[in-house]
């Protein structure tokens, strides 16, 4: 059995912006020394003239080699240590706001997304991706799509809430239509894209502006019925456990009552959903609503926050609290089938 890491990180460094060519150099971020920014942890990078902390959310028990990619054999020896297979990466610096720059925030994906594709490829196939789509341009985030498909990608990065659209915005649809023809999963991650939402929440603790943006997501994505528009899409909540889903479950089966007509059952399989989980989630009571096919965990590799558990998916199987077979389903089957590894 494989032991695949769901949801791990990359931190950027100033490597990532060297694939900017030299039209696009003046969009360089920049590493801004902030000791008397609190919340920053020390450092900021400095996008399109505005600060965001670059410190903060580092994981101290992974090495600095490992989370920034400086040395790509050190990060799998570590992962030979915690008995991970595969880890799946997802970005840090874009999980909030950075730009309304269409060229921009176009310029940094790409840069973003070619040293993954070069992280990828040094390693060996066990490290894949989600590949970061610029939505500001429609055009470019499906080309950028299918640049992620065709160089180690498994999956599509974006936020609880892109600009001032929700998912079920018919602006995304584009995307997931691409989604579907390339069988690659729309992945939900701990996000906003949303300045209004951000700047709003600036001084609270990150749950509203990163965390509610997300189950908000899950809610008016079934509600709208996307999942039955793109018959083909799977999507993914990340980083936001799974302890909210009875919940968002159940208040979407009354509003479908009251328009007459029943909620799907099984309703995660039916819209092949997944639903990234925690080990301190009530895992037997989730697993109710959730199924046993649908959840994956990850560790938040290189980040240390709420969801960060090192040692994650060797503690899962440690548990006891649902059967061996779910637990293999959690850390293989079920990433395997999202991600289509």
């Amino acid at each position: 059995m494989a032991t695949i890491d769901a949801d791990a990180h990359v931190l950027e460094t100033e490597r990532t912006w060297d694939y900017l060519p030299a039209a696009e150099r003046e969009f360089r971020p920049q590493i801004v020394a902030t000791p008397d920014v609190e919340e920053s942890g020390g450092e900021c990078w400095l996008i399109d003239g505005r600060l965001h902390p670059k410190a903060r959310n580092v994981g101290g028990d992974t090495p600095k080699e490992s989370r920034e990619m400086e040395d790509i054999a050190a990060r799998i020896r570590h992962m030979d240590e915690l008995d991970v297979t595969v880890q799946v990466l997802y970005p840090t610096v874009f999980l909030r706001p950075f730009t309304n720059n269409p060229q921009i925030e176009t310029a940094l994906y790409r840069s973003y997304n070619r040293w993954l594709a070069d992280i990828w490829r040094q390693g060996r196939g066990r490290l894949r991706w989600v590949v970061a789509t610029p939505l500001l341009n429609m055009d470019q985030a499906v080309a950028e799509a299918r640049f992620g498909r065709d160089n180690g990608a498994c999956g599509i990065f974006i936020r609880g809430l892109e600009g001032e659209r929700r998912l079920s915005d018919p602006y995304f649809y584009p995307l997931y239509e691409e989604a579907s023809r390339l069988d690659m999963p729309v992945c939900v991650h701990s996000a906003t894209g949303s300045f209004t939402v951000h700047d709003f929440f600036a001084r609270e603790c990150g749950f509203s502006k990163f965390k509610l943006a997300v189950v908000g997501a899950f809610h008016s994505l079934v509600y709208e019925g996307i999942p039955e528009k793109f018959p083909r899409l799977k999507l993914a909540f990340v980083e936001v456990s799974a302890q909210w889903l009875p919940y968002a479950i159940h208040d979407l089966a009354r509003r479908f009552g009251r328009k007459g007509r029943p909620l799907r059952e099984d309703l995660l399989r039916q819209s092949r959903i997944y639903v990234a989980c925690q080990t301190d989630d009530d895992l037997p009571y989730v697993l109710k609503y959730a199924g046993d096919g649908n959840l994956v965990i990850g560790s938040d590799y290189g980040h240390a926050d709420t969801a960060s558990e090192l040692e994650a998916l060797r503690n899962l199987k440690r548990q006891g609290e649902v059967s061996p077979g779910v637990i293999n389903k959690i850390l293989d089957d079920n990433p395997r089938a999202l991600y289509g590894l």
